[in-house]
């Protein structure tokens, strides 16, 4: 049963105030993933103690990074069921967790960041891992 849409709000807001687009359906997910061009990273939000102070707050930190993917989105492990259970089918060669990341370029995973890597990390050591993938990944925006 999903978590009560008063609970995940605030969550679902810190992610959107850093510029990330919510997804809430498997269409949605299609449309944002599937046979894209560019890069996108795809942050699978969780209520956890983990997501709170390490997985947001390093993902926030990430993006002020000059290189970051052309787009950002979001579903919400145990609020948006359909969404979240799509989402994961672009990236089921790794294990589903939450929080965790997927990076895409061209529709393809080329970074991923479990569960375990960021629990007992800091926001700074996730943002490090993210930007570092960024720059590899993604080149600078403009």
């Amino acid at each position: 049963m999903p978590y009560p849409p008063a609970l995940v709000a605030p969550m679902r807001a810190e992610m959107t105030r850093m510029g990330a687009r919510e997804l809430t359906t498997s269409a949605e997910v299609d449309a944002a993933i599937g046979d894209q061009k560019g890069t996108t990273l795809v942050f699978v939000n969780s209520v956890c103690g983990c997501a709170a102070a390490n997985a947001r707050p390093g993902l926030a930190m990430a993006l002020q990074h000059a290189a970051r993917p052309q787009e950002v989105v979001t579903v919400f492990a145990g609020q948006d069921v359909e969404a979240t259970a799509r989402a994961r089918q672009y990236f089921s060669d790794y294990q589903p967790s939450s929080p965790s990341m997927a990076l895409f370029r061209d529709g393809e995973v080329v970074h991923f960041v479990h569960r375990h890597q960021i629990e007992g990390r800091s926001p700074q050591a996730v943002a490090a891992e993210l930007t570092a993938a960024f720059d590899r990944y993604c080149g600078a925006t403009v």
